[in-house]
């Protein structure tokens, strides 16, 4: 949390949070870059979830899967989400709907 910054957007990935196909996130992703939010900070939850004082900084909690994974797991999906997010946002070939 000592690294967060003002205006700082802290999304949360979390198991209980909102499950989003990989074009919703995409969508997500889009809309908040263009409002004007700086930052987007994703916090990945360990095997204990989160501190109370963190879920009250946070905007959004989303959820990866209903599966459980390692933390280190989780970190190698949500890049592989960010990085189709981008694409399909750029509208490169790399996401096959």
């Amino acid at each position: 949390m000592k690294e967060f910054k003002p205006g700082d957007l802290v999304v949360l990935l979390d198991e209980k949070g909102k499950e989003l196909s990989s074009v919703q996130f995409a969508g997500l992703m889009e809309k908040k870059m263009q409002s004007g939010i700086k930052r987007i900070v994703f916090v990945c939850g360990g095997a204990y979830g989160f501190d109370e004082s963190l879920i009250n900084l946070s905007s959004e909690k989303i959820s990866l899967s209903r599966m459980t994974f390692s933390h280190q797991m989780a970190r190698v999906i949500f890049l592989e989400q960010l990085y189709r997010a981008f694409t399909i946002i750029h509208r490169e070939p790399y996401h096959h709907a």
